[in-house]
């Protein structure tokens, strides 16, 4: 349970930054609310999930898949492309969280 309440705070995080996006620096008032509301579940579920996940071991994972929700949302919707620095660093980004989750002792199996 403790890792859906973790991947459910980065969806609602990713939604919260797509939004953000949307909201053409706070002026528009629907995609501002949307950003209030999913940045504040998205909070609470990482609460929840930090009972039992160490800080650093929920930071990276919700940093990482975060950075790729948002790549993906933001070339998808948005048209912003990635070259292939950017694209290594984030496969890079996505084997840390690999091997934090696979082989390291502080995390929760």
């Amino acid at each position: 349970m403790t890792y859906l309440y973790l991947v459910l705070a980065v969806a609602a995080e990713t939604i919260g930054t797509t939004a953000l996006q949307a909201s053409q620096q706070f002026t528009r008032l629907v995609p501002s609310v949307v950003v209030a509301v999913a940045y504040a579940v998205a909070f609470y579920l990482l609460a929840l999930a930090l009972r039992t996940i160490p800080v650093g071991v929920a930071y990276a994972i919700w940093s990482g898949l975060g950075i790729v929700f948002i790549a993906i949302i933001g070339y998808v919707a948005f048209g912003q492309r990635l070259d292939l620095p950017a694209i290594l660093g984030i496969a890079m980004i996505l084997g840390g969280i690999l091997v934090i989750h696979l082989f390291s002792a502080t995390a929760p199996h």
